[in-house]
């Protein structure tokens, strides 16, 4: 029976591959192809009308529907925004001193954040470059904004586009921590990613 099952499943994976985002109360997520899949199985009960849903994935009542989403990130929707626990949550990239070179740090995070604003075309993002005290102040406000510039090419060369972008430099000016110590100076090396509008 339940070689049944999964040959229906399948065969309705394989043929509503094309079908958009649908929400439900419960899904599963398969692998096909190497992109996500999630099937998620609605019957009358599951529906919000009926109470609490005991039926499974597995499980086919009558009249169950199934939809199936293809190709849906991880970074769907506002509230990844401000889920303090999602990699979004990271909106400052350090640097190293007189230096605009992303670290591999922080790769995944600018990852993340690409990943977003390319399934989120409508959202804008300006990015503030920062550094610390030493250097003139016309040198500091060129480096502010190669910093910025740098991580802008890196979220443009993965799928984010240039429409999305503002960028700014404040250079020295706006310390996040006061002082000259080492510990200060890393912490104002900065990059702020700032969703405009949030």
């Amino acid at each position: 029976m339940k070689l049944i099952k999964l040959a229906v499943v399948t065969s309705i994976l394989i043929g509503l591959s094309g079908c958009s985002t649908l929400s439900g109360s419960k899904s599963d997520t398969d692998t096909m192809n190497g992109s996500d899949v999630v099937v998620e199985d609605r019957n009358a009960e599951s529906s919000g009308m009926g109470g609490d849903s005991t039926a499974s994935g597995s499980e086919f009542g009558e009249g169950a529907e199934t939809q199936v989403i293809v190709g849906e990130g991880q970074y769907e929707g506002e509230g990844m925004l401000d889920d303090p626990n999602s990699p979004l949550a990271n909106r400052i990239i350090y640097f190293e001193y007189d230096s605009s070179a992303v670290r591999a740090e922080d790769v995944a995070t600018l990852e993340a954040h690409a990943a977003y604003l390319g399934e989120h075309i409508n959202v804008t993002v300006r990015l503030v470059g920062h550094t610390d005290d030493r250097g003139a102040r016309e040198y500091n406000l060129a480096l502010g904004e190669r910093r910025a510039l740098a991580i802008r090419q890196i979220l443009m060369l993965q799928g984010a586009s240039v429409q999305q972008f503002e960028v700014t430099s404040f250079g020295e000016e706006r310390p996040a921590v006061d002082g000259i110590d080492e510990t200060a100076r890393q912490q104002n090396r900065r990059v702020e990613i700032n969703y405009i509008g949030r």
